[in-house]
């Protein structure tokens, strides 16, 4: 049986139909797997250009600069001297107060002593006594020597005249010497200012008892002269050979925000304390308007001049492992070469390197961890430093 015409019409459209998809599907996944492959060949250039690390290079600047040291200090009066009583007694007197201003020799308190002044009307009475048996014996002595000439003594009895003369004479010089020493006691009843300068502690008043010598206990009183003060501060070790005697420094307090006042270096200790590290200094600052009061906080600030070739780097640059102190640097090829170098002074946030650093090196500001010599870069602009 002969199909109709238009049957067989049909089935060549299905066929020319079933090639054509089929094609289509050929196509579709010949370009899914062209745009895999391209896209997994832009994944790994992303991959590897995000792997390679983007640093910031320090600029080397070989021109000295200057550092700025600050330390903390103390304020002292340069003359200070806390008064203790010579001799035991009551507090008689009190003629000053703190903050008064007072003269060398001014009468600060009075203390009285019954028992010294007793004692001092009993050595000038022994004194009495020895220089009448002085005087007794010096006569007893001239006439022996009368007799002597008459031939009515001996010279045996002259000479212990002589001998007792010279023991009465011995008596009366030590009478003296305790007479002496007890008035010079007693005119320690006053006490009295040794200079001119201003009450600044007062640890006693009228009625109080006092023990003569008690340096353990407080002073009656404290003078201090206030017209010139020093500083002390602890200098660390690296510092110290920039800090010179006669080097000046700007102190500030806290009750004068924003004012300076002008301090030179008057002393150092040459040594190191062990525990700190660091050198004792003295300061010494006119305090002429009285401005200043001793015992204050006081920040010490020094304008340092850097040596000239040393390079600064900020301390985030240092690298420290088990090979020591280095740095990162950049090559030509941009590829990662660790330099040891070492520090010759620590500025805080910056070091100055004195060692292991040319001028033209490029130094990573700061290295990641993990970083290692041969490894690429990617590197920025450098930070370039005043």
């Amino acid at each position: 049986m002969v199909a109709a015409p238009g049957r067989k019409s049909l089935v060549r459209k299905l066929g020319v139909a079933g090639v054509a998809a089929a094609a289509l599907v050929v196509i579709l996944v010949v370009v899914g797997i062209g745009a895999r492959d391209t896209g997994s060949a832009r994944l790994r250039e992303w991959t590897e250009e995000q792997a390679v690390p983007t640093v910031a290079l320090v600029s080397l600047d070989p021109q000295p600069g200057v550092a700025s040291l600050d330390l903390p200090g103390r304020l002292e009066a340069a003359t200070q001297a806390p008064i203790y009583a010579r001799v035991s007694g009551y507090v008689k007197t009190r003629a000053v107060d703190i903050g008064d201003a007072v003269k060398a020799g001014q009468t600060l308190a009075e203390i009285e002593a019954p028992d010294l002044d007793q004692q001092l009307l009993q050595a000038k009475a022994d004194l009495i006594s020895a220089q009448a048996s002085a005087r007794l014996s010096q006569v007893t002595l001239d006439r022996g020597r009368i007799l002597l000439s008459s031939a009515f003594a001996s010279q045996q009895d002259i000479d212990q005249r002589a001998a007792d003369l010279g023991a009465k004479q011995a008596a009366v010089t030590a009478a003296e010497a305790n007479v002496e020493r007890l008035q010079a006691l007693a005119d320690y009843e006053r006490v009295a200012a040794p200079f001119d300068g201003v009450v600044t502690a007062r640890n006693t008043d009228v009625g109080a008892l006092i023990n003569a010598g008690s340096s353990a206990a407080a002073p009656m009183f404290v003078v201090s002269d206030l017209r010139r003060l020093r500083v002390f501060i602890n200098v660390p070790q690296n510092d110290v050979p920039s800090i010179r005697i006669g080097a000046t420094a700007a102190v500030s307090v806290p009750e004068y925000p924003g004012r300076a006042f002008t301090a030179v270096v008057e002393a150092s200790a040459r040594s190191v304390d062990a525990a700190s590290g660091a050198t004792l200094m003295q300061l010494g600052i006119d305090n002429a308007s009285g401005a200043l009061m001793p015992g204050a906080y006081a920040s010490v600030h020094f304008e340092l001049a850097g040596a000239p070739g040393v390079f600064r780097l900020p301390v985030g640059a240092l690298i420290f492992d088990r090979r020591g102190l280095s740095v990162a640097t950049v090559d030509a090829q941009n590829r990662v070469a660790l330099k040891s170098v070492t520090i010759a002074r620590d500025l805080g946030a910056e070091v100055e390197i004195g060692s292991g650093l040319a001028a033209g090196d490029r130094v990573i500001a700061s290295p990641a961890d993990g970083l290692a010599a041969g490894d690429e870069v990617r590197v920025l602009e450098p930070q370039h430093k005043s």
